[in-house]
């Protein structure tokens, strides 16, 4: 998969993409991670890429011109999608669409904003990662450079873990535990020491559903509500 990101702060990004699994399915050639700087496309002597904006107002506005000169330049994977608050909310959901894509590019804004003919006329969309005020779109770019990488096939060791991770099928993830048994008197659930893993597989499906219904009921309601099956499994195990 291969991804674009126009920013005048790659550093930022290339520091995120470069680490953890990301970064290693990027030195093994499983995501083109793409980074250009639209001062690269500036023609005046100071590289100006930001203005102030007409009819007056604080800060400054990302010009169009250096933006779409850089498109033109590098002609980046489709869709290209700015990072922005008026953006469709960024979920798994989305995560998993972008994932199924061979590219697309990442648009990231800073000061005020990008020129209203960033959006209307060279973007194909907008995303927004949650409802509060950054000072660019780079951290943004990160968290779905991030969310989508690990989807794609290969990036992760083991594919089981996309299926059974948190979002996965509208359900928080189950508690995990790991060595030692008992810690601090308090010890690991006696079902995932059983080696029962029919018990195991149920219990866990039981403490996504009792975590899911107490923390995010609204991941309930989306999923049409508890099914009789779902029921059955949080009256068999008690939530821990």
């Amino acid at each position: 998969m291969r991804i674009d990101v126009i920013t005048i702060f790659g550093d930022v990004v290339d520091t995120v993409a470069s680490a953890g699994v990301i970064g290693r399915a990027r030195s093994a050639g499983l995501l083109d991670i793409r980074i250009h700087d639209p001062r690269d496309a500036t023609t005046d002597a100071h590289r100006t890429v930001d203005d102030a904006p007409f009819g007056g107002g604080a800060g400054m506005v990302m010009q169009p011109e250096p933006l779409f000169a850089t498109v033109d330049r590098v002609e980046p994977p489709r869709p290209v999608l700015l990072l922005g608050p008026a953006g469709d909310r960024f979920d798994q959901d989305m995560a998993r669409r972008l994932a199924a894509l061979d590219g697309f590019t990442l648009v990231c804004g800073r000061y005020e904003g990008v020129d209203e003919r960033v959006r209307r006329h060279l973007c194909d969309g907008e995303l927004s990662v949650g409802d509060y005020v950054l000072a660019g779109g780079e951290v943004a770019a990160a968290v779905v450079i991030e969310a989508v990488g690990r989807l794609v096939p290969g990036v992760l060791g083991n594919d089981a873990s996309i299926t059974d991770e948190s979002f996965a099928d509208r359900l928080l993830e189950y508690p995990q535990y790991t060595r030692p048994a008992e810690f601090r008197g308090h010890a690991v659930p006696e079902v995932l020491r059983s080696g029962d893993h029919a018990r195991v597989e149920r219990w866990r499906r039981a403490q996504a559903l009792h975590r899911t219904v107490a923390v995010r009921p609204d991941l309930i309601e989306a999923r049409g509500g508890l099914s009789d099956a779902d029921r059955r499994l949080l009256e068999e195990f008690p939530a821990e």
